[in-house]
């Protein structure tokens, strides 16, 4: 299976058909704000493993029913609710799919294909139920549980073995020793501009306004760019970073995402100044 999954990664023969429809997300999503709500930069947390709830939840309890006698209306009815439910979900997916990386990417395509498929005999388990042919409709939910079980498992090797969806900046926090660290003499820093300084090897972004500093991980909670080579922006009268690499939008004195893809806001840390030096600590 890890053989297996290795050369998934590597298939670039997988991307040429990603890379028309990772074009054709974007065309049909122009708008940012679109993009922002599916990503679940409003929710502060990645939209799609909360909307795949319904499908799977909906759908695993039909299995469960089909094997109980006279529970046909109350399984009819959940085999229902994973299909639609399942719409939103896949929307949310592609949106997120379409700004990872070309090995991930490659992952996310099977991932998907599997989920399209096992829509596809959901909703001909909902047609054979809804014209009385119960027991063709138990058989088509049970291989229809199955595909999207292996779709769902290469959802997890996205997540857990590539990262894909969390956030990447985060397990930088646990290299950090305890502790005030002197990171510079506050005269020194610049206004209004972007310094990256290192705490145990590890890059912060320091940004001075005036007598207040904010310091903040400088890899981005994305897929890891690297923030103090972006630009600085303002958005809603807010001055934030945008990440380099995709676009990723952070308010600057808290954080907080403001733009996607990123979904997670960009962790900040505790600073004080202590004789005119600016020290950092772990939160």
């Amino acid at each position: 299976m890890r053989a297996a999954l290795t050369k998934l990664e590597q298939a670039n023969q997988l991307d040429r058909v990603g890379d028309q429809i990772q074009r054709g997300i974007w065309s049909a999503l122009p708008r940012r704000w679109m993009r922002d709500l599916l990503h679940g930069v409003w929710l502060g947390h990645p939209l799609h493993p909360v909307l795949v709830q319904v499908p799977v939840g909906a759908w695993t309890a039909s299995a469960i029913l089909d094997l109980l006698s006279n529970q046909r209306r109350a399984s009819t009815a959940l085999v229902a609710i994973g299909t639609f439910g399942a719409l939103p979900a896949a929307l949310a997916g592609w949106n997120d799919w379409a700004s990872l990386s070309q090995s991930q990417r490659r992952v996310g395509l099977v991932h998907a294909a599997a989920n399209v498929v096992g829509l596809a005999i959901y909703g001909s388990s909902l047609g054979a139920r809804l014209s009385g042919l119960h027991g063709i409709g138990r058989i088509l939910g049970w291989a229809g549980l199955s595909v999207v079980s292996g779709g769902a498992f290469l959802g997890g090797h996205l997540a857990y073995k590539m990262g894909a969806g969390v956030n990447q900046a985060t397990p930088e926090l646990h290299r950090m020793d305890e502790g005030w660290h002197p990171v510079a003499d506050l005269a020194a820093l610049p206004e209004a501009s972007l310094v990256t300084r290192k705490i145990n090897d590890i890059p912060v972004l320091v940004y001075r306004d005036g007598d207040n500093v904010t310091a903040m991980l400088e890899h981005c909670a994305h897929q890891g760019g690297p923030l103090g080579a972006g630009d600085v922006t303002k958005v809603d009268g807010h001055v934030c970073v945008v990440c380099p690499w995709h676009g990723s939008t952070f308010r600057l004195d808290n954080g907080e995402v403001v733009h996607g893809p990123a979904a997670t806001d960009q962790q900040t840390l505790p600073t004080r100044i202590m004789s005119g030096v600016l020290e950092i600590r772990m939160p």
